[in-house]
């Protein structure tokens, strides 16, 4: 006869299972964001690279057809100091001042989120979007998001903020297949990055929450609506640092 108390049970294999498949995915999770750790120290010099959004873009585009990408790197003295302004100004007012991370941004969100019921800001800074943008897939994980926290403290420990800022303005997407500062400058302006007016700085930095859909082709209401907020900021003489409304950073615009 067999004796059953010591053959184990279903449920307790399945759990087995399950948590040496999690236990696999940690381990692999931890050794690649060791490898970008390793990465991060390079980056404080020297070309900008490619950021793993562009190469899930161009992997798309081999599937699905669609525009090709379009990207110029340059430095960030090449950029309007209008554009790093209104950018700045947009996206993460204390960018210059927060360690990587926007506590009362985070709060403010977390409560106007509450009240609407649904995500509406995410009050990711400008490091932030860097770490996700450089290192990240698309793909919204625990993983990812526990990733790109760690790897933003590595980026404010490593780089300046004017090489995160340099960094963040050239991968940042601007539209199908647009990426980058300067390539948004020649595609929706015939212009340098460092030849942008006033109004085309704010235009740019209108159209970062939602590429495709609010930028200077589309002219959506959201995005003269946030162009306009803009430029008042801009025009007031606001600095980076200064405290502002973002919808990134601190208060919607």
């Amino acid at each position: 006869m067999t004796d059953k108390s010591h053959t184990p049970k279903r449920p307790v294999r399945l759990w087995r299972l399950v948590s040496g498949l999690v236990a696999l995915a940690i381990t692999l999770d931890l050794a690649v964001l060791a490898i970008r750790w390793v990465q991060l120290p390079h980056l404080r010099h020297g070309p900008v690279p490619m950021s793993r959004f562009m190469k899930a873009y161009l992997r798309r585009r081999a599937r699905r057809g669609g525009p090709p990408l379009r990207w110029r790197p340059v430095a960030l003295t090449d950029m309007a100091p209008a554009l790093r302004r209104a950018v700045v100004l947009g996206e993460d007012a204390t960018f210059y001042r927060n360690d990587g991370f926007d506590a009362k941004a985070i709060l403010w969100a977390a409560r106007y989120d509450w009240r609407a019921g649904r995500i509406v800001y995410g009050a990711s800074t400008i490091t932030q979007q860097t770490a996700k943008n450089l290192f990240l897939d698309p793909a919204r994980t625990f993983f990812r998001k526990g990733n790109e926290a760690l790897l933003t403290i590595a980026l404010t420990h490593f780089l300046s903020k004017d090489r995160i800022l340099e960094i963040y303005l050239n991968d940042a997407q601007f539209g199908r297949g647009l990426y980058g500062a300067d390539a948004a400058a020649h595609y929706y302006f015939h212009e340098d990055a460092a030849d942008l007016t006033v109004r085309q700085a704010a235009e740019l930095a209108a159209t970062l929450p939602d590429p495709i859909g609010a930028n200077p082709a589309t002219r959506s209401r959201y995005f003269r609506n946030r162009t306009a907020k803009i430029l008042r900021l801009l025009r007031a003489g606001a600095a980076p640092g200064r405290p502002a409304f973002a919808e990134n950073g601190a208060y919607p615009l």
